[in-house]
């Protein structure tokens, strides 16, 4: 499947302009687990990279069923947008200069917008916290568009 982003630039230029949504995953019942979570979007690779915790629920429903999806809201609530797609799971941070680190310095940098204060510390909490980068190929974008209801 190919992400078209000739019908929907309008949702695209809303994931790109935000780094916080909330993450749908499938749980062992099949009911949807969702959480708020930071993330970067590149809509040249259809890439969503996502930080996350090895012990986690999200990584645990992840492993079981790489689906998942990720509503992004407009500050007014009247636009969202959801990207679904098939996660991919970098290794777990096991030492501060492996490349499962590197990639969490460049999706901090990508949310954040800015270097971190203590990078060597950024570095040692991400391999303390067993962390690694959930990576959402995205397959498919939809929504809704409505901004003349902002006014409501």
């Amino acid at each position: 499947m190919t992400l078209d982003t000739t019908l929907d630039m309008t949702l695209i230029a809303l994931i790109s302009a935000r780094n916080i949504g909330a993450m749908a995953t499938i749980k062992c019942d099949g009911r949807p687990q969702l959480s708020t979570v930071n993330f970067t979007f590149d809509p040249a690779t259809k890439l969503v990279r996502i930080s996350v915790v090895d012990r986690g629920a999200k990584v645990r429903n992840l492993r079981r069923d790489p689906r998942a999806s990720i509503f992004v809201g407009s500050p007014d609530g009247w636009t969202y947008a959801v990207l679904e797609g098939t996660v991919e799971l970098s290794p777990v941070a096991l030492a501060t200069d492996d490349e499962t680190v590197e990639e969490l310095v460049a999706v901090f940098r990508a949310v954040r917008g800015e270097d971190h204060p203590d990078w060597d510390g950024y570095r040692a909490a991400m391999v303390v916290e067993r962390r690694l980068v959930a990576r959402l190929h995205v397959e498919n974008v939809y929504g809704l568009d409505r901004p003349q209801y902002a006014s409501m």
